[in-house]
């Protein structure tokens, strides 16, 4: 038994890993036919220390539903969002530097999941807007009245392309729902305490 022990240490290692891969992504996506967001510069806080946000997040697409965990970690270096399935099993890892994106993700979560949309996203609503407004070719984000504390949008051409109400005036305390009428999205974040 001891003889087999560092062989089930290997297979469970080779397991793991060949779950996963890792790759590099763009630093700009296409948000709508005309719009698109390249990742703004890293917030610089002024106490330089690391700011970490715990969530659940449910994500409609048309009428396939999901939920996930995750956590946004920021420092003055790097941007961090760890994605995992409601029962803990790790789906994705992505950073960015301010140079470059790069997802460490699960094979189950398929070709198809961009981890730098992700990205663009968190952007949009935890960013000023006035740090992400120069980073689309067109549009900006806006905030706007509404029967919330606060609700935001990414207008183009007058029009409400996505939206964003907060439950509270600070988007980190915030309950927040993204709405994203063009791909037929719905976000729905919930900070965990």
């Amino acid at each position: 038994m001891r003889q087999l022990m560092p062989v089930i240490g290997i297979l469970l290692v080779m397991l793991t890993t060949g779950c996963s891969h890792q790759l590099q992504r763009q630093t700009c996506v296409k948000l709508t036919p005309e719009v698109n967001y390249c990742l703004a510069p890293l917030l610089q806080s002024s106490s330089n220390s690391e700011q970490v946000l715990s969530q659940k997040i449910s994500f409609t697409h048309g009428e396939k539903h999901h939920e996930l965990l995750t956590e946004l970690a920021l420092d003055a270096s790097e941007m961090a969002l760890v994605g995992l399935a409601p029962i803990g099993q790790p789906l994705f890892t992505v950073t960015y530097n301010g140079d470059e994106v790069l997802s460490q993700q699960n094979v189950l979560m398929g070709e198809d999941f961009k981890a730098e949309y992700l990205m663009a996203i968190m952007q949009l609503i935890y960013w000023p807007h006035e740090q992400v407004n120069g980073y689309f070719n067109q549009g900006e984000m806006i905030d706007y009245d509404c029967q919330q504390p606060r609700c935001s949008a990414l207008m183009v051409n007058e029009k409400h392309a996505i939206t964003i109400d907060y439950s509270d005036d600070n988007p980190w305390k915030s309950n927040v729902s993204l709405h994203f009428p063009a791909a037929n999205i719905t976000l729905v974040i919930t900070p965990l305490l």
